[in-house]
């Protein structure tokens, strides 16, 4: 858990975080979540998150943050994760006591006391229920911005109410991370942003509504579960008065709708229509602003954090810097600067000779191996160590073109 404050000028006045794993240790999380044994359940303790901003707040009172200057203030979570209030909860969230902290009086209030996060794949087979419902997966990404993903918040939901029905019923409200975390500054339940909910395989992205179909396909009731979405700029209302006396917070301090991390970065690294943001992580993530969207069985399209009538593209790539480094390791005795040379003595377009390297089962395309090509268009089992450097950044990177010109990017001339 991380926060950062800034001044009228955009300049960072305060800065701080919160380590699951080391500081937070009763919880025994590895990378904050558990990987369960069946190896494809993946899940973070709700009240650990809780306990973290008790944390976060407390170090900053203890450093002398003076919380009455704060006009405001918005968050980002990570996306497709979900959160189960138990009935009943919303008058304990409202009414929590400022002499204790706020995971205390919260640790009662949620049916599901291990929330489903993005790292999850267990729900192959509500993914497949879900696109039989609607008419197929392309059917499906045009209502929603995607076809049915097994991390998705729908499905995830499908799976507690097709397994566990009691608790499903037990449940008063599910916020997405997100709008949880909003809902601890509000006292009362925030609703889920456009943005953030255009991740989870049940909002039309067009009307910013939530699709009756996917809803029918999910569970009952469960358009009042999530409550009507808002634009991710919304003035949500002003802080609980739990923050007020417990920190010294202005009463008149605004809560601005929370939306999910890709959304953020969307905004935080202020794109711009033609746009494009390129992530070189383990896995690659390019987004983009885009004005007229066309959704694929690849990529996601989601609703722009900034624009409500805009749209963002998300593309991830799971052969990202892992694979790089492979080859650096293969090709340049894991030295980068012995790999930027070699890039270097290539030439651009690498005479003809193309490559596309899947260590491990992509994403975007559905592809595994090594595939290289000569300049006659034949598969060749090897390149000279330059040609192979050069064949692996540039189709990385050509991967990355055609899939964002797939989900409607134009490549300004």
């Amino acid at each position: 858990l991380k926060v950062i404050a800034i001044d009228e000028h955009l300049r960072v006045i305060y800065e701080d975080n919160v380590h699951f794993d080391k500081d937070l240790p009763e919880f025994k999380t590895q990378g904050g979540a558990y990987v369960h044994s069946d190896r494809l359940t993946v899940t973070s303790p709700v009240l650990m998150w809780v306990k973290a901003l008790d944390m976060i707040l407390e170090k900053m009172k203890s450093s002398g943050f003076n919380f009455s200057q704060v006009r405001a203030l918005s968050g980002a979570g990570q996306q497709h994760g979900s959160v189960y209030w138990k009935k009943g909860s919303i008058q304990i969230l409202k009414n929590a006591s400022p002499e204790l902290p706020l995971h205390q009086s919260l640790k009662a209030c949620f049916a599901v006391s291990n929330s489903p996060i993005w790292m999850d794949s267990s729900t192959a087979s509500q993914c497949s229920t879900l696109e039989k419902a609607v008419g197929g997966a392309q059917h499906l990404a045009d209502i929603t911005g995607s076809r049915a993903y097994e991390v998705w918040s729908r499905n995830q939901i499908a799976k507690i109410y097709n397994q566990n029905p009691e608790v499903y019923e037990q449940t008063e409200r599910i916020s997405l991370v997100s709008s949880f975390a909003a809902s601890l500054f509000l006292g009362a339940y925030a609703p889920i942003d456009y943005s953030d909910g255009s991740g989870m395989n049940l909002l039309q992205i067009w009307e910013k509504v939530w699709s009756t179909s996917c809803l029918d396909a999910c569970a009952p009731g469960l358009e009042e579960k999530l409550g009507s979405p808002v634009p991710s700029h919304s003035v949500l209302g002003s802080i609980s008065p739990y923050y007020v006396q417990r920190y010294g917070f202005s009463p008149d301090c605004k809560i601005v709708a929370f939306t999910g991390d890709n959304p953020a970065s969307l905004a935080g690294m202020r794109l711009q229509e033609g746009d494009i943001a390129i992530s070189l992580g383990t896995s690659d993530t390019l987004f983009l602003w885009i004005q007229e969207p066309t959704p694929a069985l690849e990529g996601h399209i989601l609703c722009n954090p900034v624009d409500s009538q805009t749209y963002m593209a998300l593309l991830c790539f799971k052969n990202g810097s892992l694979m790089r480094e492979r080859i650096r390791d293969d090709c340049a005795s894991g030295s980068w600067d012995e790999f930027s040379k070699a890039l270097s003595s290539a030439v651009a377009g690498n005479n003809g000779n193309l490559g596309f390297y899947f260590d491990v089962m992509e994403i975007t395309p559905e592809a595994v191996g090594i595939h290289r090509f000569n300049s006659d268009n034949q598969k060749v089992s090897a390149f000279p160590k330059e040609v192979e450097i050069r064949a692996l950044i540039e189709g990385q990177f050509m991967a990355k073109r055609i899939h964002a010109e797939k989900l409607g990017y134009k490549v300004s001339k």
